[in-house]
């Protein structure tokens, strides 16, 4: 296991990766730093596991269905942290090539500062980051390449669903996020869990999230850095994309119903198998 504390280290596991996805554009995408916030305690899903741990319909665990996905479009070799703190050993022992940032209040507080341990001990340069609880299609990533090579901080959205209880924002008149909460009113769309913040925006992103409160999500560190710093993030639009924030336990049916549609369209079943 390795660590961005730091703590220990391990080979690379060396199981097969799946084939990397197909592009939707002719733009390669930048490998930035990917951070997985995992330390929450998932009471709403009601398992005994950490929520990132959670088995899917094809053996998976979410959180290894996120890693293949990152390791399809960006290579075996990015670097990725997660952030942990219930349960953290287990984490640990399921993924023990990644880097580790440990939450220790992790009862306590709520996703700015999980995601602020994870940019304090990160190195220069910018930070995709996600909800370790997001099962999505890996094209959400490659569909990302041309604001990664511009390391432009984006958001990536929603704009099908507009749900009172999901983080919704809008835009000011450049087309940038200016209000991103759950308490947003007139939404444009929903804010999916899956973030970038550029090697320039970071510092400036790390003083707001300080100052967040224990219980508050990373939006509002990004929100207040927007209001009074003038940070510029981009909604990307991944609408056409499947991904599913698991909450709930319809949400991880949900979740095993998008793969169970990946799988058919991969992999047909041959005529007279049924």
């Amino acid at each position: 296991m390795r660590t961005a504390d730091p703590i220990l280290t391990a080979d690379r596991d060396r199981r097969a990766r799946p084939a990397p996805a197909s592009r939707s554009s002719d733009v390669v995408p930048a490998v930035p730093q990917v951070v997985i916030l995992a330390a929450g305690m998932g009471t709403r899903l009601g398992r005994k596991l950490p929520k990132p741990l959670t088995p899917l319909m094809d053996g998976r665990s979410i959180m290894q269905q996120q890693l293949d996905g990152v390791r399809a479009v960006f290579g075996d070799a990015v670097s990725v942290t997660a952030v942990v703190g219930y349960r953290a050993k287990a984490v640990m022992r399921a993924q023990p090539d990644l880097l580790f940032a440990f939450n220790p209040d992790f009862a306590s507080t709520n996703t700015s500062q999980s995601l602020l341990r994870a940019l304090r001990s990160s190195p220069a340069g910018g930070v995709l980051w996600m909800n370790g609880d997001v099962v999505f299609d890996p094209a959400v990533l490659d569909h990302a390449a041309s604001l990664l090579q511009a390391d432009q901080s984006f958001v990536c959205v929603d704009t099908s669903t507009v749900a009172d209880e999901e983080v919704k924002y809008t835009l000011d008149a450049d087309g940038c996020i200016d209000a991103l909460s759950k308490t947003v009113v007139g939404g444009l769309g929903e804010a999916v869990g899956i973030n970038y913040v550029s090697s320039v925006d970071k510092p400036v992103l790390v003083e707001h999230l300080a100052a967040c409160a224990a219980q508050d999500y990373f939006e509002r560190g990004m929100e207040t850095a927007i209001l009074a710093a003038g940070l510029r993030f981009r909604p990307l639009d991944i609408s056409r994309f499947p991904a599913v924030e698991v909450d709930f336990e319809a949400d991880l049916e949900r979740a095993n119903a998008m793969l169970s549609s990946s799988r058919a369209r991969l992999h047909p079943v041959p005529d007279g198998a049924l």
